[in-house]
């Protein structure tokens, strides 16, 4: 016996989150709605209900988008023989183009400055499996003997960090226009070029000049 076919596919559901980050694109957060979303698609609220739950359930799908795009961009980067300028590589053409390229997704997922706090508490799993790929890339510098005393964690971190504020300079205008990518390769080279030098012990310097 076949079975009932889904009132509501994938596809209606892609079209619905492409509907929404359009929608936040132009006109900001405050005028999203369940009704708006269905109506730029040509479908009824009840697809958005039964697809995303709510209105907060498509923004969780919102942020959990961004998560998937950034994972599948870095598991396809091409790697080289140099695993130093591949994270840079990544931090230039995987995350900036992301960023640059759907400035709603970064803000809801990665930034989580738009929506509810509980929005965000719903998107833990989602950018786990992003920032396990950035770990493999960052396992890379690390096999090279490039990461100096730095844990893949914490260099992560560091690197996401700087990948994230330049994003968020960018995209508030702040950059000589013309030299964005410039400025963002200067800035992640430097940083990953200093992952090699020890970790500065802090505790032990002052400890010596007193």
């Amino acid at each position: 016996m076949v079975g009932r076919p889904r009132e509501h596919d994938e596809r209606t559901a892609a079209a619905l989150l492409e509907a929404a980050e359009r929608t936040i694109d132009a006109a900001g957060l405050e005028v999203l709605s369940v009704r708006r979303v269905a109506d730029e698609v040509g479908t009824t609220t009840r697809a958005v209900y039964s697809l995303f739950g709510s209105k907060n359930g498509l923004l969780v799908a919102l942020g959990a988008r961004a998560f998937e795009m950034l994972g599948a961009a870095i598991a396809a980067q091409a790697t080289t023989g140099s695993p130093d300028a591949d994270l840079v590589d990544a931090g230039v053409a995987v995350f900036r183009r992301f960023a640059i390229g759907h400035p709603s997704l970064f803000r809801i997922g990665v930034q989580q400055t738009l929506g509810s706090p509980r929005v965000a508490g719903q998107l833990t799993n989602a950018s786990a499996g992003a920032f396990a790929g950035l770990e493999t890339r960052v396992t890379r510098v690390k096999e090279a003997g490039l990461l100096g005393r730095r844990t893949v964690r914490d260099a992560s971190c560091e690197f996401h960090s700087l990948c994230e504020g330049l994003a968020a300079v960018e995209l508030r205008g702040l950059m000589t226009p013309g030299e964005e990518e410039r400025i963002w390769r200067d800035a992640l080279a430097a940083l990953v070029a200093g992952f090699a030098v020890p970790v500065l012990q802090t505790h032990r310097s002052a400890t010596t000049k007193e």
